[in-house]
């Protein structure tokens, strides 16, 4: 019997990967919002944590390990794309190549670190929130929401900055940078964790699931272990 796409499951797929892609794109932009400055893309990075959480709350590990690869295959495809696309000439008329170029036109380096802090970052916050399900027989969903986000934005933050600005940052800024990166990701999750609670409440009332990782592999290369 083949096994059914659960609709539920499948939006929240597509928003996570739909969030990682603008939240990329809107990385390129820096803002200060009361004094303190931040990449654009914390506006959106941070609901793919919490979307993360759901699914691993409801669904489990297996589920979450092919969200969390999806949003890579699908971060890598906008990516190449932007880079084929700046590499392309532009029509002579065309005055808006500068402005393309600056969003699209992506360093190696910046890459390399986007795409590697999302892998470790997602598998961290996917196992946390597992291993304690685990430990606390399905309850404290709350402590384990934000302690698997805390854990994730560290470990993103921590290897997307060195890689992508070390050398071109001041080493104290950079720390700074990645301090205020990793407490303002964790209090949106705090400040939306009411209704992060309802929507996995109504999630596990209409699907009647409620997974727990009992035996499972949290090697993140089985992909096809779902």
């Amino acid at each position: 019997m083949k096994q059914q796409v659960s609709v539920p499951f499948m939006l929240l797929g597509i928003l996570f990967n739909v969030c990682l892609i603008t939240a990329n794109l809107l990385e390129t932009k820096v803002i200060t919002v009361f004094g303190i400055t931040m990449t654009a893309g914390l506006l959106v990075f941070p609901i793919s944590y919490i979307i993360n959480d759901c699914i691993a709350e409801v669904w489990g590990f297996k589920k979450a390990r092919l969200i969390i690869w999806s949003g890579f295959a699908m971060n890598f495809f906008v990516v190449a794309m932007g880079q084929i696309a700046v590499m392309l000439p532009a029509a002579p008329f065309w005055d808006g190549e500068a402005g393309f170029n600056f969003v699209f036109g992506m360093a190696p380096r910046i890459v390399v670190a986007s795409l590697a802090a999302f892998l470790v970052g997602s598998f961290l916050n996917a196992f946390v929130m597992s291993k304690m399900k685990l430990l606390h027989a399905g309850k404290h969903f709350s402590l384990r929401a934000v302690l698997s986000t805390l854990v994730g934005e560290m470990a993103d933050s921590i290897i997307f900055f060195p890689i992508a600005f070390g050398g071109i940052i001041p080493g104290i800024e950079l720390l700074k940078l990645m301090a205020v990166q990793i407490v303002l990701k964790s209090l949106y999750e705090v400040v939306v964790l009411p209704l992060t609670i309802r929507v996995v409440k109504a999630i596990k009332k209409v699907e009647g699931v409620d997974t727990f990782d009992a035996g499972v592999s949290y090697n993140p290369l089985k992909i096809k272990d779902i």
